[in-house]
């Protein structure tokens, strides 16, 4: 029986640690928005609409959570657990969308400056404010979001809020000793130009999942070296290796066994079988894997059929 990789967006702290940053993120943001009424503060509005943003991520992990620990069926061999690459997928897309909106807010506040006055003192009190529940989130999702694309999704865009509230508190702090408005809209900008890269990202990992290329740091021949250096083994071929989502790698090989193996030799099929899992689980992380064992030509049988 083969062992079926553990998945980070199934466990049931994944989900918890999800609400919570998603409490934290949803107060924030309408604290933001009144805040931003307040003080005229374009900056701190884009702030707050990325907070949305991160409030709906947040919301698709948990959906895309939830999905992804329904369990595997006839129709459904793998389970669901590529709900939460499908999830990443919306994430990046409203990042972009985002992008756009405060880049095209903050230009315009450029070329027709002087028509809206900022509360700096305010402005820099909410942003604050939103530097330190965003910090707390960040922590809380450290630790998940090296197991889980989409909970790795959720994290970037906090890290995000966190550098634009950042951004913020200093555009906020020009303004209440110099009086400089334009610092607002330039902060607005920074905060635009900074989502692409994140979004980018997020998008070119969740093709790579969905493309079913071999996981980041995953070396092919390597992996091959290692199971040509098992005793038994003449040969091995048609090697695949994917993800099903992040930390659930998967891996596939014909194996060509010497005759003694398939007579039982040394244990056998089943011994070899134990010893290649063993090591694909060991040396590459790779917990679910499957292997067809094969006599000494068949690989010729196979290319004729």
């Amino acid at each position: 029986m083969h062992d079926h990789a553990p998945s980070g967006i199934r466990q049931s702290s994944n989900r918890r640690l999800l609400t919570i940053s998603l409490c934290l993120t949803a107060t924030v943001m309408l604290v933001q928005v009144v805040g931003a009424l307040f003080t005229g503060s374009l900056a701190l509005l884009a702030d707050a609409a990325h907070m949305f943003t991160d409030s709906s991520a947040l919301v698709i992990a948990l959906i895309a959570s939830t999905v992804a620990a329904r369990p595997a069926n006839d129709r459904n061999t793998y389970g669901y657990q590529r709900a939460e690459v499908f999830g990443a997928l919306v994430n990046a897309a409203i990042l972009i969308a985002l992008m756009v909106w405060i880049a095209v807010e903050a230009v315009q506040r450029l070329v027709t400056p002087g028509e809206a006055e900022v509360a700096g003192g305010l402005m820099l009190l909410v942003a604050a404010v939103g530097l330190g529940a965003n910090a707390v989130s960040m922590y809380l999702l450290s630790a998940a979001q090296k197991r889980s694309i989409n909970v790795r999704g959720a994290y970037i865009e906090v890290l995000g809020d966190l550098i634009g509230s950042a951004l913020v508190i200093v555009a906020a702090a020009i303004i209440w000793t110099t009086g400089w408005m334009p610092a607002d809209a330039l902060a607005s900008l920074l905060i635009a130009v900074m989502i692409l890269p994140r979004a980018v990202g997020l998008l070119r990992e969740v093709f790579s999942v969905l493309g079913e290329r071999a996981p980041r740091g995953t070396e092919v021949a390597e992996i091959r070296d290692h199971i040509l250096g098992e005793d038994g083994v003449v040969d091995v071929h048609d090697v695949h290796v994917w993800q099903l989502t992040r930390g659930a790698p998967v891996f596939t090989a014909h194996v060509v066994v010497a005759e003694g193996v398939l007579a039982g030799a040394s244990g056998g099929t089943g011994a070899l079988l134990s010893r290649l899992q063993g090591c694909l689980s060991r040396h590459f992380d790779v917990e679910h894997s499957t292997f067809q064992f094969e006599p000494a030509g068949h690989r010729e049988h196979e290319a004729h059929v």
